[in-house]
């Protein structure tokens, strides 16, 4: 195991809006640990309604995740023209 590896678990929750609702349930030093911890919380109320919500993913600690930069649209109207370009 890389000791600068770790597994970030997350629920997302779509709700009836469409909009997500994203819960961190943690980082976890390896995938087993973070498997344990989905199996735990599946059972718990909300998450029992929506076990598929759960993923797990791989990140390396001290390296930019996202490099690139972002455009928000949420909350523009759809006749409203994109604000780039």
């Amino acid at each position: 195991m890389n000791p600068r590896e770790v597994f970030l678990v997350q629920h997302v929750h779509v709700l009836d809006d469409g909009e997500e609702d994203v819960k961190t349930i943690g980082i976890y030093s390896t995938r087993e640990a973070a498997e344990r911890a989905v199996e735990r919380l599946k059972a718990q109320p909300g998450f029992r309604e929506a076990p598929e919500g759960f993923t797990t993913d791989l990140f390396w600690v001290d390296q930019d995740h996202w490099e690139q930069g972002y455009v928000t649209l949420a909350g523009r109207r759809e006749d409203e023209p994109d604000r780039e370009g």
